[in-house]
């Protein structure tokens, strides 16, 4: 069974969630920041918090790897112990690493954050140096590991690579059969690779063991992507900060699934609102991990309660 069959299932439990543990120091509340021995023990006991939270209403949690590597080894350590944490509730975690290297190199990397102290479900990677970039990190589809390539991000500067229109239309040996003419851009060539690759990895659900990173932030082309690319499963940015609503991430989704939509700051920092509305101050010694849980657990529910109404008014469209 791939990962990708589980999260499927958590989504259809859980809601399409995703949580993003993309925790900067500045994000726990400054009481618990100045309690604890170090930033790295802070930002580890604000993740467990939040985690317990969230958990049975979250298909999953995504961790960016580079907030950890900004606070060096002490960072990684709690990285390792956040992922640990997360998998050991018996939830799903999807290390951001966006690693796109080839032949022993990513080999290496594969072995680094598919086992030991690094040890995810998913793993995010870029494929600009090609689909051999993925060979590596396939060896480990049939231990159940899954990966999301970056297809359409939500990045302002999305526009300057991933948008470029092909003069050939059959660009590296591929036609893509959804092509019916019209520009075709890059990420189009990215996403038909992916969609013949997860052909050959199909699990349960009829997603491939790799899916696609798309983001939600350009709504007009949404509907277009979920049904260009039936059998991949998405990790979808964009929502909140970036500014994606609920109708955008719902058009990437079918009837509600196929898909998980991440959000970061606006859980993380959740807490930050409920105080202002509760007429104290951010930084008031009464602001603490359980404050900031039960904040983050509000937002990830209105979230998901958000998400699932516009797919719903959109099935009934």
């Amino acid at each position: 069974m791939y990962n990708m069959d589980r999260l499927y299932e958590a989504a259809a439990e859980r809601g399409p969630v995703c949580v993003g543990l993309d925790t900067a120091p500045g994000y726990v509340p400054p009481g618990e920041r100045r309690r604890a021995g170090s930033d790295a023990e802070a930002v580890l006991a604000f993740n467990r918090a939040l985690v317990d939270a969230t958990a049975d209403m979250a298909a999953c949690f995504k961790v960016q790897i580079a907030y950890y590597e900004a606070m060096g080894i002490p960072g990684l350590r709690a990285y390792a112990r956040t992922l640990g944490y997360i998998r050991g509730r018996g939830s799903l975690v999807i290390a951001d690493i966006k690693r796109g290297d080839i032949a022993d190199t990513a080999g290496q990397y594969a072995k680094a954050h598919f086992e030991g102290d690094f040890e995810a479900d998913f793993v995010t990677l870029s494929p600009y140096m090609g689909m051999d970039s993925l060979e590596p990190w396939l060896a480990y589809a049939d231990k159940g590991k899954g990966a999301f390539v970056l297809v359409r991000t939500s990045n302002r500067g999305m526009r300057d690579f991933e948008y470029l229109e092909l003069a050939d239309p059959a660009a590296g040996g591929h036609r893509d059969p959804a092509d019916k003419g019209g520009a075709r851009r890059l990420y189009h060539a990215v996403g038909g690779r992916l969609a013949e690759l997860a052909g050959s990895l199909e699990g349960r659900y009829g997603y491939g063991a790799f899916g696609a990173v798309l983001g939600c932030t350009e709504r007009d082309e949404a509907a277009a992507i979920r049904s260009r690319y039936g059998n991949l499963f998405f990790l979808i940015p964009g929502y909140g900060a970036q500014g994606g609503a609920a109708e955008d991430a719902a058009l990437l989704l079918r009837e509600g699934n196929g898909g998980v939509v991440n959000a970061s700051r606006s859980i993380l920092k959740a807490w930050t609102g409920k105080a202002a509305g509760n007429g104290f101050p951010a930084d008031a010694e009464t602001v603490d991990n359980a404050f900031a849980a039960e904040a983050a657990r509000e937002a990830a529910g209105a979230m998901r309660d958000a998400i699932r109404k516009a797919a719903a008014e959109q099935n009934l469209a």
